[in-house]
């Protein structure tokens, strides 16, 4: 093959995964320019043009479709096997690219990141926080981190905490002011901060229980958030109740300064699980990961209070 054409050839995949020239070259670290010159090089050996683009977007045509099919699963593999090959040299080494909800990051990510540096200081692991599912593999992610149920069934998983319970908090403020909401009906009473997904743009509604019953609950309120976190930190400033993750709130809710709100009507999440593709298994960075999330995870089993 044209050798600098086999060369270029990330180029065209980083743009075809980030959507733009100019995010493909903050991800590759080029120039713009750079990036442009490398794709065109790869149209005029092809002899078609690879992407439609308009002042607002790049979009592939079908001969790019076809070409990043095909080699952006080889480019993968190839990056993997360099990566186990370096492996038998030393240290696992190389970009390990996970996709995680912000929540995860406290939750069950920053110990891992921790160890991790320790251990493999030639594994940079780079977190792309974000609430949605996305497609990992085409989007150039080596594993991705999600609840148990959101997760398709042909990925492995590896669980990452134990199941947790999703409550309901508010500020001693809050209830000083208004009162504890007593009922789910009495929800529709109080000053509830909503939660957007961002992908759908639909509002979160609250998932609870109530004699015996699964209900799903559309709340409202002066406030909207997109993070999570950013609703506990408006709950701790008595702005509202919010719905949240009990692990997130567990120091909180022992210190006083939050309190939960209908305890009986939490329902339990099955927890925290990284996911990849079997392949990707095979990856000396990844299975670092892995292994050190597990041994954390058995460790925090050993010590009551923490969270994996």
């Amino acid at each position: 093959m044209d050798r600098d054409l086999l060369s270029h050839l990330p180029v065209v995949v980083a743009v075809a995964r980030r959507g733009g020239f100019a995010l493909a070259a903050a991800e590759l670290g080029m120039s713009p320019s750079a990036v442009s010159h490398a794709v065109r090089l790869v149209e005029e050996r092809i002899g078609q043009p690879l992407f439609a683009r308009t002042t607002r977007s790049v979009s592939l045509t079908e001969a790019g479709k076809a070409l990043v099919e095909t080699a952006a699963p080889a480019l993968q593999d190839i990056a993997e096997r360099m990566d186990r090959i370096r492996a038998i040299k030393g240290r696992p080494s190389g970009l390990l690219r996970l996709n995680v909800p912000n929540i995860a990051v406290p939750l069950a990510v920053t110990p891992v990141v921790a160890a991790m540096a320790e251990r493999y200081p030639d594994v940079t692991v780079e977190l792309l926080t974000d609430q949605g599912l996305i497609d990992i593999v085409g989007e150039g992610f080596d594993a991705g981190i999600r609840l148990g149920e959101m997760i398709a069934q042909d990925m492995i998983t590896v669980r990452l905490t134990p199941p947790f319970k999703a409550v309901i908090v508010a500020s001693p403020a809050y209830v000083g002011r208004h009162g504890r909401a007593r009922s789910v009906s009495d929800l529709a009473n109080h000053n509830c901060i909503g939660y957007r997904l961002v992908r759908s743009g639909a509002l979160y509604r609250w998932d609870l229980t109530e004699d015996g019953k699964d209900v799903v609950v559309e709340t409202k309120g002066t406030v909207i958030v997109t993070d999570s976190l950013a609703a506990i930190d408006l709950a701790l400033a008595g702005v509202g109740l919010t719905y949240a993750f009990e692990p997130l709130v567990r120091a909180e809710l022992a210190a006083g300064r939050l309190v939960q709100i209908l305890p009986q009507t939490a329902i339990e999440e099955p927890g925290l699980f990284l996911y990849f593709p079997r392949r990707a298994s095979m990856a000396p960075k990844l299975r670092a990961f892995i292994d050190t999330a597990q041994e954390i995870g058995r460790a925090s089993l050993r010590t009551p209070g923490r969270v994996a």
